[in-house]
């Protein structure tokens, strides 16, 4: 039996089912549980997270740079508050230690959401002279509409990561959580929408990569593609993107973090600080 029942699509501030009906499910690595049956987005479902952050995204952008950056500090408010609550999730999602989860995701996660708020309000361009009579200006304007996948280590982490510079920015952003890690980013959009972020600006999509994520790198309507994974994943994100509209690509791929243990190690040390 799921612990989380079902788990939909968040879409235009709210929790929407796949039209597809199709579901996927999320598994507790450490006991093999079934936390939850999620619904995983197809063509439909992307298009309509695209509608909706494109509505959103103007109204946001619309807002004045206190207005956003007061929204976003609420957010972080709300992260702290329920840190116990996410870290629990957080850990039984990805079999990392609540050791960790409580003090360092959460924790930083909304370290990273308020760092971006701060700086919301500071966001200029330039004035240059020209000549006695006349000047050029620049003028920073959001993107639009941009995609954020992730990786299934740091699901919170990742999805603050990609949505705090966006949403600081004034875009609208659909996040692909990994197949493996869905939970945490869910409730991170319910948490935005708490916080006072207008409908659509941030969408929840989880899905299998190959399906899901191509589509949201392919898709037209999105702007710019964040995207955290492996490699051989990140060739086809780039490709997809460029063959599609030739879209931005900002990718983080293939971290490891390898640990070499010689022989005169302190195992138990060693494991301490693995994990």
């Amino acid at each position: 039996m799921s612990r989380f029942t079902e788990q939909k699509l968040y879409i235009d501030g709210a929790y929407v089912a796949a039209t597809s009906g199709e579901t996927f499910q999320t598994i507790n690595p450490v006991n093999g549980e079934v936390l939850a049956e999620v619904h995983a987005a197809g063509q439909e479902d992307v298009n309509r997270a695209v509608a909706a952050a494109r509505k959103g995204q103007k109204v946001w952008a619309a807002m004045t740079a206190m207005e956003r950056s007061r929204i976003l500090r609420r957010a972080v408010d709300i992260l702290r508050e329920r840190n116990d609550e996410l870290a629990e999730l957080e850990m039984l999602d990805t079999g990392k230690p609540y050791s960790e989860t409580s003090a360092v995701d959460i924790v930083t996660g909304a370290d990273v959401l308020e760092y971006y708020a701060g700086l919301v309000p500071a966001l200029e361009g330039q004035q240059i002279p020209l000549r006695e009579t006349s000047f050029v200006y620049t003028r920073r304007e959001p993107l639009g509409v941009v995609a954020g996948i992730g990786a299934w280590n740091y699901p919170i982490q990742i999805a603050l990561w990609k949505s705090a510079p966006a949403l600081a920015a004034g875009n609208a952003m659909i996040f692909k959580p990994s197949e493996m890690t869905p939970l945490t980013a869910l409730k991170l959009a319910e948490i935005y929408t708490e916080a006072g972020l207008p409908d659509g600006v941030f969408n929840v999509l989880p899905g299998i990569g190959s399906v899901t994520g191509q589509l949201l790198t392919e898709h037209p309507g999105i702007d710019k593609v964040s995207f955290t994974g492996g490699v051989v994943s990140g060739k086809k994100v780039m490709a997809n993107a460029a063959g599609s509209t030739l879209k931005e690509v900002t990718m983080e791929l293939g971290g490891k973090s390898p640990l070499i243990i010689f022989d005169d190690a302190d195992l138990d040390l060693a494991a301490d600080i693995a994990m």
